[in-house]
C-alpha cells in the first residue's frame, strides 16, 4: 500500500521522485491511487489532488494502451461521477484528463461519455454543468472533426441544438462555454451547425450586449468566422454588425478588442467590403488609428528603446513555435494566381488561447498591427490610391529613420502596398523599395531584420519575374544575411529564399546565382542533426530552389534526396516501435516525415526525368505505401502530392504499385479531410493519363467518390477543381465507364472549371467532357448553357480542341433546330453570346 504522504507535490518536482514515478508505474493500482487523490481525497489540498490527476494524465499519454480494463473503466467511471466537483481546480483536472482518454481513440469505444456529459449539463448543480460543459469544450478543440463524422453516427446532430439551448443560460461562464463549443464547428462547416445557421446567428445576436468579456469575445470570434463562410447570412443584418463590432473594438478588455479587430481584416477581404463600409467609414477610421497609438510602456515591452541588436543571441523564448504546413496541389486562375488566398487545410483556426510568454509579449503588437492593417486596406479602397505617388517615396525615407521601431513599421506599411508598387513602372517605386528594404534586411536591430525580410517576401510574391534583372543583388543581400542573422531571423530567412525561388521560378537556374545560393544552403543543411526541428524551415526553403532550379539542382540532389529518404524511415520505423512498445519509445515527431516528402515532391518536380535514377536506387515506393495508410492526414496528404509528382517524372517507378495504390487512394477521397483528398483526386488525375486505358479496373473504385464530392454542397473551390480535372480526365481514358453518370456530375463540373486559366490539365480534362458527350449526348442537354458557359472561359484552345468543341455546339445547334437554338442562346448573357459567335459561329 502506497502511503498518502507519498504524492507530496514538492517530492515529484525533483528527478530522484521522476525514477519514483517510474517505477510505482509498474504497479498496477498506482493509477487507481491516483484517480482516488483526485477525485475523492477531500483531505488533501487542491494543488495536490490536482497534482495527482496531471501525474494520472500523464500516464494516460504515455501507457494508456498498458492499463488493464478494469483500471480503465475505473478511471472513466470516477471522471464521469466526479466532473462536478466544487473545485473550478479539480473540474479543470478532471476535464482535461477526459479529453486525455478520449484522444487515445477513446471516443469510439467509450459511447457514454458523450450522451452523459449532454445529459450533465440540464444538472441543476452548476458545478456539475459548468465542469461537464468544461469537458465538452476541450473535446470539441481536439476532436472536431471526428465529432462530424460516421464514424461517431454523428453526435453533432444532437449536440449542436443543446449547446444552443446553452446560449441563454444565467451564468456567463456557461454561456461563455456554449458559445466556445459551437465555433469550434464553423470554419469546418459542420452539418448539424449549417442545419441551426439561424438560430445559431439569432442567438448570437441575443448576446451582443453580454456583461461578461469572455462572452463579448467569443461572440465576436464567431461573427468573425461566419463572415468567412456564411456571410450571406450575415448580409442581411451587416448594419448592425458593424455597429456592433465599432463598439467591441473600442473594448475596455483588450482580448474582446483584439478579436473585434479581426472582423474588420476578414471584411476587408470580402467583395461587400466597399459597399458594407461606405456608410461607417467617419467612424471606424478613428477608431483603428487610436488603435495604432503607442504608450511608453508598450515601447518597452516592444523594445522601442533598443537600437542596435543583431549580436545578442537570441533566446529560445524568443522564437515563435513553427509548424510545417503541408504541401497542397492547386491549380492556376485566370487571375494568374493559384488560389494561396484559399487555405484548405483541415486545422483551419490556428488561434491559441494559449496564454505563453510568447503570447503576452506579442499581444500589443497585434493590436497595433491588426488595427493598422484595415484601416489600410479600408483606406486603399475609398481613394487612397490618388496619394501614393507621394505617400511610397514618404515611407521608403522613413526606412532610414533613427528610430528602429519606426523603420520596422515602415518596412511592415510598405508591404501593404506591394501590388501597387509593382504596377507602377520599375523605375518609379519598385527599384528603390528593393533597394531600400534590402539594405533593411541587413539592419544592425533584429526587430528591423524580420519586418524587412517579411516584407521583401511580400514583394516577392507580388513582383515575380519583374525581380529578375535584380537577381545578383538580391542574392548577395539574402546569402551575406546568413552570416548575419542570430537564430529566429534565419528562420525567416529561409522563408524569403523559398519564397524568391518561387516567384522568379526558373529564372534562378543561372550557375552564377546557383553559385552564390546553394553553398551556404548547404552548408546549414550538412549542420544541423536530422533531429532538429530547423531543418523544417530549411527543407520548405530546399523544396521550393529545388523546383525553381530544376536542372540546376542535379548536383545537389543525390544527398538531398537520401537524407529525406532516411528521414522518412526513422520516423517510420520510430511509429512502429512506439505502437509495438509505447512505454519504451517516445512517439516520433512526424512532422519530420511531412518536410521530407514534400521536399521529395519538389525534387520530383523540378528534376523531372533526372529523379528516375534517385528513384530506381531507393525503397521509396515501399515507404510511400507506408506513408500513404498513416494515421496522421497531413502525411497522407503530402504522400499523395508526392505519388503525384512521381507519377509525373518516373512513372515505370509508379506503376507496378498502381493496383496496392489504388484502393488505398479511393479511400482517401473523403472529403471530411479536405486537403487529403484534394491531393488523392489530383494523384489519381495524373495516374489516369499514364495509364489510359489501363484505368478501366479502378473506375468504379474512385468515380462514385469523385461525382459525390462534386456534388457536395461547402465544399472548398479548390477540392471542386482537382475533382472537375481528374473526372474530365478519368473520363478520357475511359468513356465508356464514366459517360453513363454525364448528367450526375456535368453542371458543377462545369462551373468549377469555368475561372481556371488555360493549362494542360485544363486541357485535358476538357477532351474527357468533349468525348464523354459523344458517348452520352442526353448527359448534357439538360445543363448544356453551363457547357457553353465552360467553353468560352478557353482563351486559346488547341486547334484540335477547338474543333471539338466546334462540333459539339454545332451538333447541338442542328439537332435543335435554328429557331430553338435563337430561343435557347437567348438566355446567354451578352458577353457570353458574343464569345460564342465570335470563336464558334454559333
Amino acid at each position: 500500500m502506497i502511503s498518502e504522504g507519498s504524492c507530496d507535490a514538492e517530492d515529484w518536482s525533483n528527478d530522484a521522485e521522476n525514477t519514483k514515478l517510474e517505477q510505482l508505474n509498474q504497479f498496477p493500482d498506482f493509477n487507481n491511487y491516483l484517480i482516488f487523490v483526485l477525485t475523492s481525497l477531500k483531505s488533501e489540498d487542491e494543488p495536490t489532488r490536482s497534482l495527482s490527476g496531471l501525474i494520472l494524465k500523464n500516464n494516460v499519454k504515455a501507457h494508456y494502451q498498458n492499463f488493464p480494463p478494469a483500471v480503465a473503466d475505473f478511471i472513466k467511471r470516477e471522471c464521469l461521477n466526479n466532473i462536478g466537483d466544487p473545485s473550478p481546480l479539480i473540474r479543470a483536472t478532471i476535464g482535461i484528463l477526459i479529453t486525455t482518454i478520449a484522444s487515445k481513440g477513446e471516443l469510439q469505444t467509450w459511447p457514454e461519455l458523450l450522451p452523459q456529459l449532454c445529459n450533465l449539463l440540464n444538472s441543476e448543480d452548476y458545478n456539475t454543468c459548468e465542469g461537464s460543459f468544461g469537458a465538452l469544450q476541450k473535446i470539441c478543440e481536439d476532436s472536431s472533426e471526428l465529432l462530424d463524422s460516421d464514424a461517431l453516427n454523428r453526435p453533432l446532430n444532437i449536440m449542436i441544438p443543446k449547446f444552443l439551448q446553452f446560449f441563454k443560460h444565467c451564468s456567463p461562464k456557461i454561456r461563455s462555454h456554449a458559445i466556445a463549443c459551437v465555433n469550434q464547428f464553423i470554419i469546418g462547416r459542420a452539418q448539424a451547425l449549417m442545419d441551426n445557421i439561424d438560430t445559431f446567428i439569432e442567438s448570437l445576436f441575443a448576446l451582443a450586449g453580454d456583461e461578461d468579456c469572455e462572452v463579448r469575445k467569443n461572440v465576436c470570434r464567431a461573427l468573425v468566422m461566419l463572415l468567412e463562410v456564411r456571410i450571406d447570412r450575415l448580409i442581411p443584418h451587416m448594419h448592425s454588425i458593424i455597429q456592433y463590432m465599432l463598439q467591441r473594438t473600442q473594448d475596455a478588455d483588450e482580448n474582446v478588442s483584439l478579436e473585434a479587430c479581426e472582423f474588420w481584416l476578414t471584411l476587408a477581404e470580402q467583395p461587400i467590403c466597399k459597399e458594407a463600409l461606405s456608410g461607417h467609414l467617419v467612424q471606424l477610421i478613428p477608431i483603428l488609428v487610436n488603435g495604432m497609438k503607442y504608450s511608453e510602456i508598450d515601447i518597452i515591452l516592444l523594445k522601442g528603446d533598443v537600437e542596435e541588436d543583431d549580436n545578442v543571441p537570441d533566446s529560445e523564448q524568443d522564437i515563435k513555435p513553427r509548424f510545417h504546413k503541408s504541401r497542397t496541389v492547386t491549380l492556376q486562375h485566370e487571375g494568374g494566381e493559384g488560389e494561396e488566398g484559399e487555405d484548405i487545410d483541415d486545422d483551419e483556426d490556428d488561434d491559441d488561447d494559449t496564454l505563453s510568454d510568447w503570447n503576452l509579449r506579442d499581444a500589443l503588437r497585434r493590436l497595433g498591427y491588426w488595427c493598422w492593417e484595415p484601416s489600410l486596406k479600408v483606406c486603399c479602397m475609398q481613394g487612397m490610391v490618388q496619394y501614393l505617388p507621394e505617400l511610397i517615396p514618404h515611407l521608403i525615407q522613413c526606412l532610414c529613420d533613427k528610430k528602429a521601431l519606426v523603420r520596422s513599421i515602415a518596412c511592415w506599411t510598405l508591404s501593404r502596398y506591394a501590388h501597387w508598387v509593382v504596377s507602377q513602372p520599375p523605375d518609379a517605386h519598385l527599384k528603390p523599395l528593393m533597394t531600400e528594404l534590402l539594405k533593411r534586411i541587413l539592419d544592425g536591430n533584429k526587430r528591423v531584420q524580420e519586418a524587412a525580410c517579411s516584407a521583401f517576401a511580400t514583394l516577392e510574391e507580388e513582383a515575380c519575374t519583374e525581380l529578375v534583372p535584380y537577381l545578383s543583388f538580391i542574392l548577395d543581400t539574402l546569402v551575406f544575411a546568413f552570416g548575419k542573422y542570430q537564430h529566429k531571423n534565419l528562420l525567416i530567412l529561409y522563408d524569403a529564399i523559398g519564397t524568391l525561388a518561387d516567384s522568379v521560378g526558373h529564372h534562378l537556374n543561372q550557375p552564377e546565382y546557383i553559385q552564390k545560393l546553394m553553398p551556404p544552403l548547404i552548408q546549414k543543411w550538412n549542420e544541423l542533426k536530422d533531429e532538429d526541428k530547423d531543418l523544417f524551415p530549411l527543407l520548405e526553403c530546399l523544396s521550393s530552389v529545388a523546383t525553381a532550379l530544376q536542372s540546376g539542382f542535379l548536383p545537389y540532389c543525390e544527398p538531398v534526396y537520401q537524407r529525406c529518404v532516411t528521414l522518412v524511415q526513422k520516423t517510420l520505423a520510430q511509429a512502429m516501435m512506439y505502437s509495438q512498445q509505447p512505454d519504451q519509445y517516445e512517439a516520433p515527431d512526424k512532422d519530420f516525415m511531412i518536410v521530407a516528402l514534400d521536399l521529395l515532391s519538389g525534387l520530383a518536380e523540378g528534376l523531372g526525368g533526372h529523379v528516375d535514377q534517385l528513384v530506381a536506387r531507393s525503397n521509396i515506393m515501399t515507404l510511400l505505401f507506408q506513408c500513404m495508410q498513416d494515421t496522421m492526414p497531413e502525411v497522407r496528404q503530402s504522400s499523395f502530392a508526392l505519388l503525384g509528382d512521381l507519377t509525373k517524372a518516373c512513372f515505370p517507378h509508379v506503376k507496378p504499385c498502381i493496383a496496392e495504390f489504388m484502393p488505398i487512394l479511393g479511400t482517401n477521397l473523403n472529403p471530411e479531410f479536405i486537403s487529403v483528398c484534394n491531393n488523392a483526386t489530383w494523384a489519381i488525375g495524373e495516374i489516369c493519363m499514364q495509364m489510359g486505358v489501363e484505368m478501366q479496373p479502378y473506375v468504379a473504385l474512385v468515380l462514385p467518390h469523385l461525382v459525390e464530392i462534386i456534388n457536395r454542397p461547402n465544399t472548398p473551390k479548390t477540392l471542386l477543381e482537382n475533382t472537375a480535372i481528374t473526372i474530365g480526365r478519368l473520363g478520357y481514358v475511359c468513356p465508356q465507364e464514366v459517360a453513363p453518370m454525364l448528367q450526375q456530375f456535368i453542371r458543377p463540373w462545369c462551373t468549377s472549371l469555368r475561372n481556371i486559366r488555360d493549362n494542360e490539365e485544363k486541357d485535358s480534362a476538357f477532351r474527357g467532357i468533349c468525348v464523354m458527350i459523344g458517348v452520352n449526348p442526353g448527359g448534357v442537354v439538360q445543363d448544356f448553357i453551363f457547357f457553353c458557359d465552360a467553353v468560352a472561359s478557353w482563351v486559346s484552345p488547341k486547334d484540335d480542341l477547338r474543333d471539338m468543341f466546334y462540333k459539339i455546339l454545332h451538333g447541338f445547334k442542328d439537332q435543335v433546330g435554328e429557331e430553338n437554338w435563337q430561343q435557347f442562346s437567348e438566355q446567354f448573357p451578352p458577353i457570353l453570346k458574343e464569345r460564342l459567335s465570335a470563336c464558334y459561329g454559333v
